[in-house]
């Protein structure tokens, strides 16, 4: 009696962990499309501290995350969240779509290569 209650305990909190998880990811897709970026980055957060134990939905939270950055015109910042990707999960279908994002941002000049910025010293 005792190992089928603690199956159960057990089964409904992995049950919930996931649940958890997939309502943080949804709502982060949900205020992606209305354009609310800020409420996005605040799902996608709170899903990737639920999912560490699944670091295989690491890329799919990185290319959201991404993609928000890039409509705040963040774009350096979306580049190196899409490197990550490309880097880290370079056979997954999110690289894919990081590669195609990095592209198009490269087309239409916000890669960052322009946004170095030369110091000189201060002249006393």
């Amino acid at each position: 009696m005792r190992i089928l209650v603690l199956l159960l305990l057990t089964l409904s909190v992995v049950g919930c962990n996931r649940f958890s998880f997939d309502h943080h990811l949804n709502s982060a897709y949900q205020a992606y499309d209305r354009g609310e970026c800020e409420a996005a980055m605040l799902s996608l957060s709170k899903a990737e501290r639920t999912s560490r134990s699944r670091r295989y939905m690491q890329p799919e939270i990185s290319l959201l995350r991404g993609q928000c950055l890039e409509r705040q015109a963040l774009f350096v910042d979306a580049m190196q969240t899409y490197q990550f990707i490309v880097t880290t999960y370079p056979a997954s279908e999110y690289a894919y779509r990081a590669r195609a994002r990095m592209d198009t941002l490269r087309q239409l000049g916000h890669d960052g290569s322009s946004a170095a910025v030369k110091v000189s010293p201060a002249v006393p």
